[in-house]
């Protein structure tokens, strides 16, 4: 039998699909804690599944978890047909799964985590979409964690 020396894919990848830009978030190797990574200023689809490929390959990641917009009465928005569009887009490219969950109130949180830690304004418009797949990342591990 032949071994395969490659490492088993182990971290989360978090996605924050907007219209302008996709924040992005990943979890340690033991599926810990979930850390903001970057934000892609979005393009055209081409260049962004790109840029997650090349996250997914770069960190070894085991699955996507995509934000899923949906309004406070859990129903669809036209955000929401959009973050599908996408989703189907980013299945057709990557072999791993893709989930998605829940992403109410994420960006309010995570506005609310970069004012208590005394950001500018300016600053937060430039991290605030990796920030809220983080706490996307994290809500999901909370959920799925083993006790």
């Amino acid at each position: 039998m032949i071994s395969s020396n490659l490492p088993t894919p182990t971290r989360l990848l978090a996605l924050d699909v907007g219209d302008k830009r996709i924040g992005t978030a990943l979890s340690d190797e033991m599926g810990w804690t979930a850390q903001p990574h970057t934000t892609i200023q979005r393009k055209n689809m081409k260049a962004d599944l790109y840029h997650i490929e090349k996250i997914i390959s770069e960190f070894n990641v085991c699955k996507v978890i995509v934000g899923f917009p949906l309004n406070l009465f859990s129903q669809e928005t036209p955000q929401t047909q959009k973050v599908k569009k996408f989703i189907l887009s980013l299945e057709k490219k990557i072999k791993i799964p893709v989930e998605t969950w829940d992403e109410a109130f994420s960006s309010k949180e995570a506005e609310k985590l970069l004012i208590s830690a005394d950001m500018s304004r300016k600053k937060r418009k430039q991290v605030i979409d990796k920030i809220a797949a983080a706490v996307i990342l994290k809500s999901y591990m909370s959920a799925h964690e083993k006790n």
